[in-house]
């Protein structure tokens, strides 16, 4: 059994590589701990608040340390929600594009603030809102699309998502306290700044009836290359011009680069090109390689044709389309080397399914000594209680 990787192990994982059940969630505590910091700094130097949405990371497991470093979670839903009341200390913020009444009460006894996606929305549960004392708001969309990706862009033609400015009505702001808007994808401070102008012209004479405005997520800040100062400058914008609190809710910034997948090469096939099937499924544990498409990190790995063997990584379903991508190695592979993906405690577990019965892969803890375990092993029975 060999351990495919390259010069930029993280510190202490290759022997957790090298030892742990396949398919497995890795996520590095050390790594974890090191975009949190970096959160902490943000916060430390504007005075915003940032939450954690859980719509890109729910390891649970994790929460109390993050509770440490943030001041709460986000919710898309009434499950969320509770995950976040129940697992993360701090304030539970919840938006969802429409609710429903068999779930509204609960998740009004559940959160601390509610974003409200339209007027009809706002006026249905206005009354249940307040009487269980929740700070609620308005999304709005400011209509300026800031990237090419039509399924990741809430300001695209036709976006259900958010109040538009023809639409907005000033008349119903009565127990509104706060704005909302959620416009980026894996995107810098730049397109902030863009959307934060456009969002102050159309929004902007509001705003000073507000308490709270709500940047929404999609910001990398963590990322090596992410323009702090302008962020950063956002913010301190916001609050100096209009006297409201910021939030920022990122999701992948939290737990960016700060896991992995490690999965076994179980087979080697002849086609056009040679194929590796692992243990590992994209249409099941890493979905967002075919939804986007996403081409996952690997370690110690290049581009089609970069280095001396090209294989096509591929898991074992039924679904032709089941492959990873192509990638190239130093060495030929061989059945039992072990291959890693990186950046994988995002979009992972929260969209990971069993189609074809293929068993969800472990979730692991890292510890800061490179110690590791378990935090929770899937059989068949994970499998049989989805169905019926």
């Amino acid at each position: 059994m060999k351990v495919i990787k390259g010069d930029s192990v993280p510190p202490g994982m290759e022997k957790v590589w090298e030892s742990v059940p396949t398919p497995s969630y890795i996520v590095d505590e050390n790594r974890l701990k090191h975009n949190l910091e970096i959160l902490a700094e943000v916060k430390r130097d504007t005075g915003c608040k940032i939450l954690l949405a859980q719509k890109a990371f729910s390891m649970f497991h994790f929460y109390p340390m993050i509770a440490e470093y943030l001041d709460g979670s986000t919710a898309s839903g009434l499950f969320e929600a509770k995950l976040g009341a129940e697992e993360m200390p701090g304030e539970v913020h919840v938006f969802s594009a429409a609710y429903k009444d068999d779930e509204f009460e609960e998740i009004a006894k559940t959160a601390d603030h509610i974003v409200f996606n339209s007027f009809a929305q706002w006026k249905k549960y206005k009354k249940t809102a307040m009487e269980n004392n929740c700070v609620c708001g308005l999304r709005v969309n400011p209509e300026h699309s800031t990237q090419d990706t039509p399924i990741y862009d809430p300001c695209s033609s036709g976006s259900r998502l958010g109040i538009r400015e023809a639409d907005f009505d000033e008349s119903e702001l009565e127990g509104i306290s706060g704005l909302h808007f959620h416009t980026l994808c894996e995107q810098g401070a730049e397109p902030l700044a863009e959307t934060l102008e456009v969002f102050e012209k159309k929004f902007g004479k509001y705003l000073h009836k507000m308490k709270w405005v709500n940047f929404g997520g999609g910001h990398h800040i963590t990322r090596a290359d992410y323009n702090m100062p302008i962020l950063k400058k956002c913010i301190k914008h916001m609050m100096d011009t209009y006297g409201v609190e910021v939030y920022v809710e990122p999701g992948e910034a939290v737990a960016y680069h700060a896991g992995d997948l490690v999965s076994t090469v179980l087979d080697i096939v002849n086609a056009d090109i040679p194929v590796a099937i692992l243990d590992t499924s994209a249409a099941c544990h890493m979905p967002d390689v075919i939804e986007m498409p996403y081409r996952p990190p690997v370690y110690g790995s290049g581009e089609n044709g970069e280095k001396k063997y090209t294989y096509r990584l591929a898991g074992p379903t039924c679904l032709a389309g089941d492959i990873i991508g192509e990638y190239s190695f130093d060495e030929s592979l061989k059945v039992g080397d072990r291959i890693v993906f990186g950046d994988m405690a995002i979009y992972s577990m929260v969209k990971n399914n069993t189609f074809n019965g293929m068993p969800l892969p472990a979730i692991i803890a890292a510890d800061s000594n490179g110690k590791w375990k378990i935090v929770k092993k899937f059989g068949y029975t994970d499998f049989k209680m989805r169905l019926s």
